[in-house]
């Protein structure tokens, strides 16, 4: 049986969103808009896309959403590292959309939320059945946008996902690999610091197997199969680009310790192209 095409509505399309849309439109009768305040100039995706001009933290800009979505996925990103800024896109921005998307076609909504609403863990193994329990503003004002989102779903019987990505790292998100070079950053040996990345296109690839999974849970860690110790991560990272061994410094002071499991991503039939980010960056290093 041919599955019915999918229309999409891609809130926040930046880097992560683009690349979701680029394999959504590489199969046939599938549609996508990209909302964002200030649309890419060139546009290199496929027939089937279109960019929506419009800021989603202002209900008002939003009349223009087009009918019949049936799947909305919610990837955007605050512009500063702000209690005000966050609230103004995960939540504000998450409730207009998605109150402004609703129809009857409308079939699941996907949220990219973030592994930090677990907090810090130290040593002990976190899968999506370990208490939530954020420590910075960030953490807090992301469960409660799932959990508004988880409820709103609830009432309007549409299928909620909320997507808990780990570090993302790619192509364009370099910054580490140059700081390392440079010897301008450092880690602690001890206690260990748990560190967890995902490869942008395996964080892409996560979405779309999520988007059209059959039965899917509600929510999913993604994240790689290799959790380091962040000083680990770091020697190993600064050997690929000849800098010199990473300093002792304290652990970053937004980013709680935990070892991340995605068994439950995997259950699902996901495969990964860089299980191990070591592998990943080092192909990065390698692509120049």
């Amino acid at each position: 049986m041919t599955p019915e095409p999918l229309r999409v509505l891609i809130a926040g399309c930046g880097d992560l969103g683009s690349r979701v849309a680029d394999k959504l439109l590489l199969e046939t009768g599938n549609r996508v808009w990209g909302l964002r305040r200030s649309p890419k100039q060139r546009c290199e995706h496929a027939s089937g896309f279109e960019w929506l001009v419009a800021d989603m933290t202002k209900p008002e800009t939003l009349t223009l959403l087009p009918a019949g979505i049936t799947h909305v996925l919610f990837c955007a990103a605050p512009n500063s590292r702000t209690e005000s800024a966050y609230r103004d896109v995960y939540f504000n921005g998450l409730k207009n959309v998605v109150e402004r998307a609703l129809n009857p076609a409308l079939k699941r909504i996907l949220f990219v939320s973030s592994s930090a609403v677990y907090g810090a863990h130290g040593d002990e193994w976190v899968d999506e059945e370990t208490p939530v329990n954020p420590q910075n503003f960030n953490g807090r004002i992301l469960l409660e946008s799932e959990q508004w989102l988880s409820r709103f779903c609830q009432e309007h019987a549409i299928k909620s996902l909320s997507l808990r990505l780990s570090g993302i790292y790619g192509p364009g998100r370099v910054q580490l690999l140059e700081k390392l070079k440079l010897g301008l950053v450092g880690a602690p040996s001890s206690p260990i610091h748990w560190a967890n990345r995902i490869h942008v296109e395996d964080a892409a690839n996560a979405i779309l197997h999520l988007m059209k999974l059959p039965d899917p849970m509600s929510t999913y860690l993604v994240t790689d199969s290799t959790p380091l110790p962040l000083h680990t991560l770091y020697e190993n990272l600064a050997r690929l680009v000849n800098g010199p061994t990473p300093s002792e410094a304290a652990a970053p002071s937004f980013v709680g310790s935990k070892r991340l499991s995605n068994a439950r991503l995997r259950a699902s039939g996901f495969d990964f192209l860089w299980p191990d980010s070591v592998a990943g960056y080092a192909s990065l290093v390698q692509a120049g």
